[in-house]
């Protein structure tokens, strides 16, 4: 299965933001390089954020149900070569959960949090993705040890750490075209009032993809490649990171016990951007099945 896709032009681009000497072929950049090169001061403003969401949902979060549930999100990260490995689910006249599964703690984090007013309290507190928060998450994600640690017990390697931070910091256009409720302008073709707090879509949207594979790759199997599961491998994964970290900061505002408020704002923030970010391209590599993608046809 392929690793994380990590271009040279993509790393000269991270290196240039954290001002890192230039890298090359032979000279790859790493996540020990780029925290030596950034300063540690925690920002003022990611504080302030992240006590004002602690403040807003103290008391109303269930740490029983989030401790469950970022276990048993945990557990089915890990078994994702497993289902790589089959590819495609099994059935006679409809398919096995075998993605499905991969969801189902997810969902219930995500149902919990909607249900108290986590994604309120994000749209109210968090200012909009631009070029300067991002860069501001992409230096607590990687000057905190203990979110490292955390995708790394998660089997994320160095070479999956970096791809992530990328995801955040690399992407500032893509980004920014996912912008809070509240500034969605007037006069677009449909009723903002039923559209979610971003940080929902971003995770709801994770969850609609994944819970979609069975179904899309049960059907279209004989279009199906080993290219098309190994590209697709990474977007969930990636993805499933990007939610373990958003639902890792729902238990730590429920526990208030490892992460600084500047980390809090960063693990948010980096989790709703991974999350944009690779649901964007699952549908490049698994769902909009070109011609030039699909598997040969068995009769000519």
């Amino acid at each position: 299965m392929n690793s994380a896709p990590i271009t040279t032009d993509a790393q000269r681009q991270l290196a240039r933001t954290f001002g890192v000497d230039q890298v090359s072929d032979d000279d790859q950049l790493t996540i020990g390089r780029l925290r030596a090169a950034i300063d540690a001061e925690t920002r003022p403003k990611f504080a302030s954020i992240g006590e004002s969401i602690r403040s807003d949902l103290t008391g109303k979060l269930d740490v029983e149900l989030l401790e469950d549930d970022v276990e048993n999100l945990s557990t089915q990260i890990k078994r994702l070569p497993k289902v790589r490995e089959q590819g495609i689910p099994n059935g006679e006249t409809e398919p096995e959960v075998l993605y499905r599964e991969l969801v189902e703690p997810g969902w219930r984090v995500y149902d919990h949090l909607v249900d108290v007013g986590f994604f309120e309290s994000l749209e109210a507190n968090l200012p909009r993705f631009t070029p300067d928060h991002i860069e501001g998450t992409a230096h607590e994600l990687i000057g905190a040890d203990v979110l490292s640690d955390e995708l790394d017990m998660l089997g994320f390697d160095e070479h999956e750490r970096l791809a992530l931070v990328m995801d955040v910091v690399n992407n500032n256009t893509r980004l920014a075209r996912w912008v809070p409720t509240k500034d969605i302008p007037d006069g677009v073709e449909f009723g903002v009032e039923h559209v979610p707090p971003l940080h929902q879509r971003a995770a709801g949207g994770v969850l609609l993809w994944i819970n979609a594979l069975d179904i899309h790759l049960w059907h279209n199997r004989i279009l199906i490649t080993d290219e098309i599961l190994d590209d697709g491998y990474w977007d969930i994964k990636a993805m499933l990171g990007g939610l373990y970290l958003m639902a890792k900061s729902a238990l730590e505002v429920a526990r208030d016990d490892e992460l600084t408020n500047s980390q809090l704002t960063a693990a948010i923030t980096a989790g709703a951007a991974i999350m944009i970010v690779n649901q964007e391209e699952i549908c490049k590599h698994m769902f909009w099945i070109t011609e030039e993608m699909r598997a040969p046809p068995k009769a000519r």
